[in-house]
């Protein structure tokens, strides 16, 4: 399936919040699953809404009929501000949310940093905002501790990690996951970064998102 993608600007905190979003053919944009919201990884190390993985989740979710919205933090790319170690960024990330998927099924994922930001949002709005789908791709838990996911997201949420992971280690993700008993999925000899991976990634979020699919309108 080919995706469009088209620039779009929203307003947050910091000020202007740059963003592409990832439309699926004209043949299916009519009957959108929803909208996911995909979050980036860390500013400081590079991290930005172009990243191979972010592109490839937005991917998975445009195959499965979704819109996908990939956005800059503030202080990356045309985005105002500054880094903020997280506090800013899930500012960023409900703002955009707000923005673009009004009554729509929403979806969100993230990538490192970006998965240690979604899980502060999840923690924050999942009680007045359902969530349809969540995928969380070699989730930072060592520099800040996550929050935990509510008990009642854990059938709607992939956790993705690399056996070899030397950024975010196995073990941190296993050591946090743990308590909550919420199920890790381990990508066997792969890295933080997924290199020569990214098409198995994808094959993954693509299974999780037929598997958590259900028939709401989009409006």
């Amino acid at each position: 399936m080919n995706s469009k993608t088209v620039n779009a600007e929203f307003q947050g905190g910091a000020g202007l919040i740059e963003a592409r979003i990832d439309n699926p053919a004209d043949s299916v944009i009519q009957n959108l699953r929803g909208v996911a919201v995909i979050a980036h990884p860390h500013p400081l190390f590079g991290g930005t809404m172009d990243n191979k993985v972010v592109q490839t989740l937005a991917r998975a979710f445009v195959q499965a009929g979704w819109q996908a919205v990939r956005f800059n933090f503030r202080g990356v790319g045309a985005s105002a501000g500054g880094h903020d170690e997280g506090r800013g960024e899930a500012e960023d990330m409900k703002a955009v949310i707000s923005q673009v998927a009004g009554n729509a099924p929403l979806a969100l994922a993230g990538f490192s940093f970006g998965a240690f930001v979604t899980c502060n949002v999840v923690n924050q709005i999942h009680d007045v905002r359902p969530i349809q789908s969540l995928v969380l791709v070699g989730t930072s838990v060592v520099r800040s501790p996550a929050p935990p996911i509510a008990p009642e997201l854990h059938s709607r949420t992939l956790l993705l990690h690399g056996e070899v992971d030397d950024t975010v280690p196995l073990s941190e993700v296993m050591q946090w996951a743990r308590p909550q008993k919420l199920p890790v999925t381990v990508m066997p000899d792969c890295g933080h970064f997924f290199h020569g991976q990214l098409p198995l990634l994808r094959e993954l979020v693509l299974r999780h998102l037929q598997t958590t699919y259900e028939p709401l309108s989009l409006t």
